[in-house]
């Protein structure tokens, strides 16, 4: 999730996630390494280690979870702060952010489905 979000915006405009004036302060190594370096670890880790899923619906409502406790976390950030962890934010009015919100939280739990049906798949299992 993190790479395809990331990089999707990042393309489109870096001022949205990663503004260039952070160029000053992380080297590019270290922005790699918490945005692209993600994806060849999954995939890693996909392939060599069997994941047992719970049922759907518990798994489902743990993203769900994580993906809500994240949006608060970054809501009360700009609460305290005054300012969005994530430029992109700032350029949304309170009704899209709502929307920009659930649509992250379903292309997560999409990412969640994909990762089981794959998980299934590499190992053959089924549930």
């Amino acid at each position: 999730f993190v790479v395809t979000m990331f990089w999707s915006i990042y393309i489109y405009d870096r001022e949205l996630v990663y503004p260039k004036l952070l160029d000053n302060f992380i080297p590019a190594w270290l922005n790699h390494g918490m945005h692209t370096t993600v994806l060849p670890f999954v995939l890693i880790e996909m392939r060599t280690t069997h994941h047992q899923y719970p049922s759907r619906s518990c798994g489902l409502a743990a993203v769900c979870t994580f993906a809500v406790g994240y949006i608060l976390w970054v809501c009360w950030i700009h609460h305290v702060t005054g300012v969005w962890v994530y430029p992109l934010l700032e350029h949304l009015s309170p009704s899209v952010k709502i929307i920009f919100f659930a649509a992250v939280t379903i292309i997560i739990n999409i990412f969640y489905l994909v990762g089981e049906v794959l998980n299934n798949y590499i190992w053959d299992t089924q549930k």
